[in-house]
Protein backbone atom coordinates (compact mmCIF):
# COMPACT_ATOMS: atom_id res chain seq x y z
CA UNK A 1 0.00 0.00 0.00
CA UNK A 2 3.16 2.46 0.64
CA UNK A 3 4.07 2.24 -3.17
CA UNK A 4 0.69 3.80 -4.02
CA UNK A 5 0.28 6.23 -1.01
CA UNK A 6 3.89 7.77 -2.40
CA UNK A 7 1.93 9.08 -5.41
CA UNK A 8 -1.23 10.45 -4.10
CA UNK A 9 0.11 13.85 -3.35
CA UNK A 10 1.73 13.80 -6.72
CA UNK A 11 -1.40 12.30 -8.58
CA UNK A 12 -3.74 15.20 -6.66
CA UNK A 13 -1.25 17.90 -7.93
CA UNK A 14 -1.83 16.99 -11.50
CA UNK A 15 -5.69 16.53 -11.20
CA UNK A 16 -5.95 19.85 -9.59
CA UNK A 17 -3.59 21.40 -11.98
CA UNK A 18 -5.39 19.80 -14.87
CA UNK A 19 -9.12 20.85 -14.04
CA UNK A 20 -8.01 24.73 -13.13
CA UNK A 21 -6.66 24.44 -16.54
CA UNK A 22 -9.08 23.15 -18.13
CA UNK A 23 -11.90 25.44 -16.14
CA UNK A 24 -9.44 28.92 -17.31
CA UNK A 25 -9.79 27.82 -20.93
CA UNK A 26 -13.15 28.17 -21.20
CA UNK A 27 -13.22 31.51 -19.18
CA UNK A 28 -9.89 32.76 -21.61
CA UNK A 29 -12.19 31.24 -24.50
CA UNK A 30 -14.78 33.19 -23.08
CA UNK A 31 -13.48 36.78 -22.89
CA UNK A 32 -10.99 36.90 -25.03
CA UNK A 33 -11.38 34.42 -27.85
CA UNK A 34 -8.44 32.58 -27.17
CA UNK A 35 -7.35 29.27 -27.04
CA UNK A 36 -10.32 28.75 -28.91
CA UNK A 37 -13.56 30.36 -30.05
CA UNK A 38 -16.57 29.30 -28.23
CA UNK A 39 -19.51 28.48 -30.53
CA UNK A 40 -21.44 31.81 -29.16
CA UNK A 41 -18.44 33.95 -29.38
CA UNK A 42 -17.04 35.94 -26.50
CA UNK A 43 -18.83 37.54 -23.90
CA UNK A 44 -20.10 40.90 -23.65
CA UNK A 45 -18.49 42.97 -21.12
CA UNK A 46 -19.87 42.84 -17.67
CA UNK A 47 -23.41 41.02 -18.75
CA UNK A 48 -25.12 38.87 -16.48
CA UNK A 49 -24.62 36.16 -16.17
CA UNK A 50 -22.49 35.00 -18.71
CA UNK A 51 -19.29 37.49 -18.45
CA UNK A 52 -19.37 36.74 -14.33
CA UNK A 53 -18.90 33.11 -15.20
CA UNK A 54 -16.00 33.75 -17.41
CA UNK A 55 -14.51 35.72 -14.93
CA UNK A 56 -14.98 32.96 -12.05
CA UNK A 57 -13.70 30.07 -14.79
CA UNK A 58 -10.48 31.88 -15.30
CA UNK A 59 -9.90 33.11 -12.11
CA UNK A 60 -10.85 30.23 -10.22
CA UNK A 61 -8.78 27.99 -12.75
CA UNK A 62 -5.84 29.87 -12.29
CA UNK A 63 -6.23 29.95 -8.75
CA UNK A 64 -6.59 26.09 -8.24
CA UNK A 65 -4.25 25.04 -10.86
CA UNK A 66 -1.50 26.98 -9.18
CA UNK A 67 -2.90 26.19 -5.46
CA UNK A 68 -3.64 29.69 -4.39
CA UNK A 69 -6.25 30.73 -2.40
CA UNK A 70 -7.49 26.78 -3.42
CA UNK A 71 -10.15 25.90 -0.84
CA UNK A 72 -12.67 29.74 -1.57
CA UNK A 73 -11.57 29.45 -5.09
CA UNK A 74 -12.86 25.75 -6.01
CA UNK A 75 -15.72 26.69 -3.84
CA UNK A 76 -16.60 29.55 -5.36
CA UNK A 77 -15.79 27.68 -8.68
CA UNK A 78 -18.35 24.95 -7.55
CA UNK A 79 -21.15 27.34 -6.96
CA UNK A 80 -20.84 28.72 -10.24
CA UNK A 81 -20.90 25.90 -12.15
CA UNK A 82 -24.00 24.65 -9.88
CA UNK A 83 -25.65 27.70 -10.67
CA UNK A 84 -25.07 27.13 -14.35
CA UNK A 85 -26.68 23.64 -13.90
CA UNK A 86 -29.71 24.21 -12.41
CA UNK A 87 -30.47 27.68 -13.93
CA UNK A 88 -29.25 27.37 -17.66
CA UNK A 89 -29.09 23.36 -18.15
CA UNK A 90 -32.10 21.67 -16.17
CA UNK A 91 -34.55 23.68 -17.78
CA UNK A 92 -33.32 21.57 -20.82
CA UNK A 93 -34.34 17.77 -19.00
CA UNK A 94 -34.00 16.75 -15.74
CA UNK A 95 -30.62 14.53 -16.95
CA UNK A 96 -26.84 15.95 -17.48
CA UNK A 97 -27.42 13.98 -20.48
CA UNK A 98 -30.53 15.68 -21.85
CA UNK A 99 -29.78 18.96 -21.15
CA UNK A 100 -25.94 19.10 -22.09
CA UNK A 101 -25.03 20.42 -18.58
CA UNK A 102 -22.47 16.95 -18.03
CA UNK A 103 -19.86 19.69 -17.98
CA UNK A 104 -21.47 22.10 -15.28
CA UNK A 105 -22.33 19.47 -12.88
CA UNK A 106 -18.87 17.32 -13.41
CA UNK A 107 -17.22 20.38 -12.70
CA UNK A 108 -19.34 21.64 -10.07
CA UNK A 109 -18.54 17.96 -7.83
CA UNK A 110 -14.84 18.23 -8.89
CA UNK A 111 -14.78 21.65 -7.58
CA UNK A 112 -16.26 20.81 -4.40
CA UNK A 113 -14.04 17.87 -4.26
CA UNK A 114 -11.23 20.05 -4.15
CA UNK A 115 -12.50 22.88 -1.97
CA UNK A 116 -13.29 19.99 0.72
CA UNK A 117 -9.26 18.57 0.34
CA UNK A 118 -7.52 21.14 0.07
CA UNK A 119 -4.47 22.59 -2.12
CA UNK A 120 -2.29 19.79 -1.08
CA UNK A 121 1.24 19.96 -0.11
CA UNK A 122 2.59 20.57 -3.47
CA UNK A 123 0.94 24.13 -3.82
CA UNK A 124 1.90 27.91 -4.18
CA UNK A 125 0.51 28.36 -0.56
CA UNK A 126 2.45 25.56 0.24
CA UNK A 127 5.74 27.00 -0.94
CA UNK A 128 4.90 30.26 0.24
CA UNK A 129 3.51 30.14 4.14
CA UNK A 130 7.00 27.84 4.10
CA UNK A 131 9.15 31.07 2.77
CA UNK A 132 7.68 33.00 5.57
CA UNK A 133 5.75 35.32 2.49
CA UNK A 134 2.37 36.75 4.06
CA UNK A 135 -0.44 34.86 2.28
CA UNK A 136 -3.85 36.14 3.48
CA UNK A 137 -5.55 32.89 4.81
CA UNK A 138 -8.28 32.43 1.45
CA UNK A 139 -8.00 29.08 0.95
Amino acid sequence: MSQVNRWQEPAYLAFRVVVGFLFACHGAAKLFGVPAVMPGGTVEFASWPSWWAAVIELGGGVLVASGLWTRIAALISSGAMAYAYFVVHQPGGVLPIHNDGEPAALYSWLFLLIAVIGPGRLSLDRVLRRSGAKVPALG
